[in-house]
């Protein structure tokens, strides 16, 4: 009955789709055809994951139920998020996520996903939602230098060896969500846990290796003088860790 249901909700466009569930230890991703989506029940079994594509900006929820360590997972995006439910029943470490994007060597770390959360009613040992900023890439290494080429015996000169490259800068983390949260007035601040924190900082470029001056080989009696070696590089600046998210939070 359980996978006849799941079908049926796939098959149908999502924005009409009346509950959604999914099985244990699996994983199900919203179809991103519509960015307003009303379910009547939604229900993530034990150790099950729900992604939420970028596209989604407002969910609705009869009722919202998650197992003991279920995870709603948000992509991050720009736009916030909106989710609304009218009743919860949440597990044992159970976790709304919308943590933010590392950065990489071509883009910038994203920002934990900007949430409305709304919940009328709420059954839960602990409420916990993870926006943590997106840690930052870490700099370019920089190149080794070059060996110098080596004299010969009794004539020619050797080659002073390259300087090694600086290292490159880490990149910034990125911001720690904003969390607009209302609750029933009766839930304990002390079950909820919210996590804010910045991306952590890209770490910093290693520097380059000086290159060794050439030397003479295979001289029996007489060799050239040596070359110098060049100098190493100089490490980069470690980057900048993100900015704290925001809560905001009221009781119902």
């Amino acid at each position: 009955m359980r996978k006849l249901m799941l079908l049926a909700a796939l098959a149908t466009p999502l924005a009409q789709a009346e509950s959604l569930e999914v099985a244990a230890h699996s994983m199900l991703r919203l179809p991103n055809k519509a960015s307003s989506v009303h379910l009547e029940r939604v229900q993530v079994a034990d150790s099950a994951t729900l992604l939420l594509p970028a596209t989604l900006t407002t969910l609705k929820i009869d009722h919202l139920e998650l197992g003991r360590d279920a995870r709603i997972a948000i992509a991050p995006a720009q736009s916030a998020l909106s989710i609304e439910a009218s009743s919860a029943v949440l597990g044992v470490g159970s976790e709304i996520s919308a943590p933010g994007a590392p950065g990489s060597y071509e883009r910038a770390a994203r920002p934990g996903r900007d949430l409305d959360l709304r919940l009328q009613t709420l059954e839960a040992e602990q409420l916990s939602i993870d926006a943590r900023g997106g840690a930052g890439a870490p700099g370019y290494a920089g190149l080794d230098g070059g060996n110098g080429t080596a004299g010969g015996c009794t004539w020619g000169t050797a080659s002073r060896g390259a300087n090694g490259d600086n290292g490159g800068n880490g990149h910034d983390g990125a911001a720690g969500g904003r969390i607009r949260l209302a609750l029933p007035a009766d839930f304990p601040q002390e079950r909820i846990q919210v996590r804010l924190d910045g991306g952590a900082p890209g770490k910093p470029g290693a520097a380059g290796k000086a290159g060794q001056g050439g030397a003479s080989k295979g001289c029996l009696v007489y060799r050239t003088e040596a070359g110098a070696n060049g100098r190493p590089g100089l490490p980069g600046q470690p980057g900048l860790a993100g900015t704290a998210g925001e809560l905001i939070l009221q009781r119902l």
